[in-house]
């Protein structure tokens, strides 16, 4: 069978990847891909990202499967899109996609069905954005209504930046958009900007990723990620810095929590509304010292830097669930994970979050190997080939990530395999995974 994975990112490398290890899976095409899935000669990169153009070419090819790796797409339609062809695809509908796409009617829809989740309200003016944060007082979080990238969130401190981050994120015109900032239409035709401002939540985070046929889920490796740039998470916010899998902050209470509190009452709360959900459904969660779980967000895909991990650590065959997940089957599935954890770290580029410098040559690259059973794995996500050569071409370039017989073990492995790889302006954390290994 021939699958395509749709997305350029770490994430979309290592589902790729994965996808790969299938003897079901004849061919593995990836749009539009990047310099890692170029080089792996079990992937093929197609460079096609207009949603109608790429439909048409997975009906030409006769793809069994098509994978949405990333966000906008998603919240484009490109699901809808392909199934109103008799596509098989597995992500959630543009409604669905609002879950993520639109915070504001992601925290309506908790509210409404009763999940757990920080206080908020939700403002298009900035008066009224600047008077309610004057009435709550900091820390506080504001949050741009809209995709962005995973860096439209600002946790204010202090009252000067959260009044800042309001006057910008409220400041796009009808033609602009900063953030991600949703443009939502007023009672005189012009497009407005909206936030969510809500309370600061206090404890520790972790990611918890599910995958839904619209009734039934089966679950993820849980795992924990590093929005931070620098080390001990200071610095500004970043896509993910790395991760690793299984998180210790998820204990069985907590999971079993997590599930009977927010996954399964959002399952059904989706199906009630009328929007059933397809796809990876992502929590964010934020577990208090009492270990009880509140949702920070949701997101309509795997996490990146979390999938690579994840996908390290998993052992079933990943099209036969994909095809039970895009054929309402997933009702009794069980994922089997490798037990050793795994930890990804992320190398980025000179300048980023804010400037990333594109062009810069990776060397260093270890050589590539078909052995399903590879304990260290170099996940591209900024990269591109020009010749023989690998460039950076984003803000997160490579996520190096290994398997080991504890965190410490899978830590040590990946570092020490990152230390081989550079490129000018290189930027690394050296800390990825220290709240789960042991001192």
């Amino acid at each position: 069978m021939n699958v395509l994975v749709v997305g350029s990112g770490g994430r979309e490398h290592a589902l790729a990847w994965k996808l790969s290890q299938s003897p079901k899976v004849q061919a593995v095409f990836v749009a539009p891909g990047n310099g890692g899935t170029a080089l792996d000669p079990r992937l093929e990169n197609i460079n096609i990202t207009d949603i109608q153009a790429l439909r048409a070419w997975a009906a030409l090819e006769k793809i069994a499967l098509t994978v949405v790796g990333p966000e906008q797409p998603l919240a484009a339609g490109i699901v809808d899109e392909f199934r109103k062809h008799g596509l098989r695809v597995f992500g959630p509908t543009q409604a669905a996609a609002q879950l993520e796409s639109s915070k504001a009617f992601s925290k309506a829809f908790m509210k409404r069905h009763g999940i757990p989740t920080a206080d908020y309200e939700t403002f298009t003016d900035a008066v009224a954005a600047h008077a309610y944060v004057d009435e709550k007082g900091a820390p506080i979080v504001v949050k741009a209504d809209g995709l962005a990238a995973g860096k439209g969130v600002v946790v204010a401190m202090n009252l000067r930046d959260a009044h800042e981050a309001i006057d910008f994120m409220l400041s796009a015109g009808p033609d602009q958009n900063v953030l991600g900032v949703t443009h939502n239409q007023g009672a005189d035709g012009v497009a407005m900007p909206r936030v969510v401002i809500e309370e600061f939540l206090q404890g520790e985070e972790a990611s918890f990723i599910v995958m839904c046929d619209g009734k039934n889920v089966a679950t993820m490796a849980t795992s924990q990620d590093h929005k931070r740039l620098l080390d001990g998470d200071q610095g500004p916010n970043t896509g993910g810095m790395g991760a690793y899998s299984p998180a210790p902050v998820v204990t069985p209470e907590v999971h079993a929590r997590a599930m009977r509190e927010i996954i399964l009452p959002t399952v059904k709360g989706m199906e009630k509304d009328g929007i059933p959900f397809t796809g990876f459904l992502y929590a964010g969660l934020m577990i208090d010292a009492q270990g009880k779980p509140k949702t920070l967000e949701f997101n309509c895909r795997m996490g990146d830097p979390e999938t690579q991990p994840i996908m390290m650590r998993l052992k079933t065959d990943f099209y036969d669930v994909m095809m039970a997940a895009t054929s309402g089957g997933l009702n009794g599935v069980e994922l089997e994970w490798d037990r050793r954890p795994a930890l990804g770290v992320v190398m980025a580029a000179h300048g980023y979050p804010l400037a990333p410098r594109k062009g810069d040559v990776v060397s260093g690259l270890p050589r590539l190997t078909d052995d399903p059973a590879v304990d260290v794995m170099v996940f591209h996500a900024g990269t591109t080939r020009q010749g023989q050569d690998t460039l950076t071409s984003g803000g997160r370039v490579l996520c190096v990530t290994a398997l080991g017989s504890t965190v410490k073990g899978a830590q040590h492995r990946a570092y020490e395999a990152a230390q081989g790889i550079t490129f000018d302006g290189a930027q690394m954390r050296k800390d990825i995974g220290h709240r789960a290994v042991k001192p």
